[in-house]
């Protein structure tokens, strides 16, 4: 459907949109008075209306006649990828509003006239298609008429709840969204991830159920968004399922570690008697932190995670061949060997010195052992992995809960059972597990409040606490010892 200018062909079309958008692109909007502002906002909106209706229309025949395949793409959502350059999630929204239109020829109508916007005619289709199919071109029609009325997407919602509830059968129906429902993770650069879908009733519930618990304010030091905390909760909801056992092939600690550092760092600790201090000195030393977590967020799971030392290596061709030329001695410069014969000999040696290196009475191990037994007393395996221990022993866990009876920042009562134990001197900075460098930390407080926004904790001999904020403008103090404290509750 066109009206106004009219244009030979296809091309001249398309670059009419692409001067047309250049035009405002290049044009300095802030010279603009505030009404053309507001015009140039509306055409838009209307023009990316109909850019959604005709891109469904062009797809939907370009599929009809196999284009993707001349070009050796089976799908149009594989074609797309490759030759739009666009992601999997939006090639497959640019296919769903191939499939909605086709099902919806006036809402797609609206779309080309610019009468709704796409994000309208998502939700308008997507109520209505939950109505028997005899009515659905029909409630199409009544629910554009209304919003070309003036009514409010709140209004449309109603108005589609009392058809739906008018022509819908008997409840043992399908219209509940199930064959619809969908959840999409996709994960983006750096391990970030974007979450979408499209929830049944009973999942919705639950899911709101979930957020409401666990996204509540925990206090005025709290000053996260609501969608902030809504993240945050389904985070620790995640966690605490997987902390709970309940998942298959899960062992019981809520965060497990890989601790890898190089047969060469081993080699350089000091050897001295008190192991720990030797490896915190090393770490500093080293103007770095080798083969730790880096980062405040994974320093927060380091504090209450089972960590597994793996000592790696790789051979170096320049020792080799110096270990070559002193077994060889003299013999070389007389009588030059073949260089067959030196890489069988380089070979075997090399041999001799994994055996040397690895196992479990091998240099990485013996290193490992005696160097960073305080950390991590573990059995050594062959090149070289320790088996993963628990950091927090349960009895000292126990202590520590009957200790503080609930998360330690002043003015959360978080229950045990959600809370993690804090090393309030990091363990990546020879923070000592023991009873007195120890507290008890609801997820909010630990993982965010000390470890991301910078918050500290003082422990005091009575058993109370004081945080202090980032800045050190903010100074919270518990009433009193936790045992007090629950018994004037």
């Amino acid at each position: 459907m066109c009206t106004g200018r009219s244009f030979g062909s296809a091309g001249e079309a398309l670059a009419a949109v692409r001067d047309g958008l250049a035009f405002l692109n290049a044009v300095d909007a802030a010279d603009l008075p505030a009404a053309v502002q507001a015009e140039c906002l509306r055409g838009l909106a209307r023009a990316e209306s109909a850019h959604t209706a005709a891109h469904a229309r062009l797809l939907g025949a370009f599929g009809a006649s196999g284009g993707h395949e001349d070009d050796g793409q089976q799908t149009v959502r594989a074609w797309l990828k490759w030759q739009t350059q666009v992601t999997a999630g939006a090639a497959a929204g640019a296919v769903g509003w191939m499939r909605r239109l086709a099902a919806h020829p006036a809402v797609g109508a609206a779309l080309a006239g610019g009468a709704v916007s796409a994000s309208w005619a998502q939700k308008i289709t997507g109520w209505t298609d939950l109505l028997p199919e005899a009515h659905r071109a029909d409630a199409d029609q009544i629910l554009l008429a209304a919003a070309a009325g003036g009514a409010t997407l709140a209004d449309l919602a109603g108005l589609a709840e009392e058809m739906r509830r008018r022509t819908a059968g008997p409840d043992h129906e399908p219209g509940d969204g199930f064959d619809e429902r969908q959840v999409r993770l996709d994960v983006t650069f750096g391990g970030a991830g974007r979450l979408d879908g499209d929830l049944t009733p009973a999942c919705a519930a639950a899911l709101t159920a979930v957020l409401e618990a666990l996204g509540a304010k925990a206090g005025p030091e709290d000053v996260r968004t609501a969608p902030q905390r809504r993240h945050d909760a389904l985070e620790e909801a995640c966690r605490r399922l997987i902390g709970s056992q309940c998942l298959p092939d899960r062992a019981g600690q809520p965060t497990q570690v890989q601790l890898h550092l190089t047969l060469d760092q081993l080699r350089d600790l000091p050897g001295a008697a008190d192991a720990e201090a030797a490896w915190t000195a090393a770490r500093a030393a080293a103007g770095g932190q080798p083969g730790w977590l880096a980062g405040r967020a994974a320093e927060g799971y380091a504090c209450d995670a089972a960590i597994t030392p793996v000592v790696t290596g790789h051979p170096d061709p320049a020792a080799l061949a110096g270990m070559t030329a002193a077994f060889l001695g003299t013999r070389t410069a007389a009588q030059p060997l073949r260089p067959a014969t030196v890489n069988r000999l380089q070979d075997t040696l090399l041999r001799y010195a994994a055996d040397v290196l690895s196992g479990p009475a091998g240099l990485a191990a013996f290193l490992r052992t005696r160097l960073l037994a305080a950390q991590f007393p573990a059995v050594s395996l062959p090149l070289d992995t320790g088996a993963p221990t628990a950091q927090v022993p349960p009895n000292l866990r126990r202590a520590v809960i009957t200790r503080d009876q609930h998360c330690a920042f002043p003015g959360c009562h978080q229950r045990p059972a959600a809370c993690h134990v804090h090393h309030l001197r990091p363990r990546a900075q020879g923070g000592q597990t023991r009873l007195d460098n120890l507290l008890l930390l609801c997820p909010f407080h630990h993982l965010i409040a000390v470890h991301q926004w910078g918050w500290t904790l003082t422990l005091h001999g009575n058993g109370t606490t004081t945080a202090t904020s980032p800045d050190g403008t903010r100074t919270l103090h518990s009433h009193g010892p936790p045992g007090a404290a629950a018994a004037c509750q």
